[in-house]
């Protein structure tokens, strides 16, 4: 399991999120995403803990605690795409079968 750590001041660093989360347990892993762009932090971060007990505690107890100055939110993470595939990719749109159509398909729904 991983925690998503939501609200992050800019100002932190991996270090600061891995003491902040020490003092529930062994930290495995910190990551603290980038802007592909800017190169900045996105604002949020994920932390993996050794001990799946040890990440409840820190999810039950960080919940919306105020952190460097902001409230961060703090929560189980959902698994990567969570629900992307669900949604109609650039140039397909949605039909109310289901069904998606790319940009070239007219989609008129006229068989020849």
């Amino acid at each position: 399991m991983s925690i998503y750590v939501g609200n992050v001041p800019f100002t932190a660093e991996k270090e600061d999120i891995q003491e902040l989360f020490a003092y529930y347990g062994a930290v495995a892993r910190v990551s603290l995403p980038l802007d592909r762009e800017t190169g900045r932090k996105r604002g949020f971060a994920f932390v993996d803990m050794v001990n799946e007990v040890d990440e409840q505690s820190a999810i039950d107890d960080l919940q919306d605690v105020e952190w460097m100055g902001r409230a961060i939110r703090v929560r189980k993470a959902e698994p990567r795409g969570g629900g992307a595939s669900d949604r109609p990719h650039r140039g397909e749109r949605p039909t109310p079968t289901g069904e998606r159509r790319t940009s070239d398909d007219p989609g008129n729904g006229s068989q020849s």
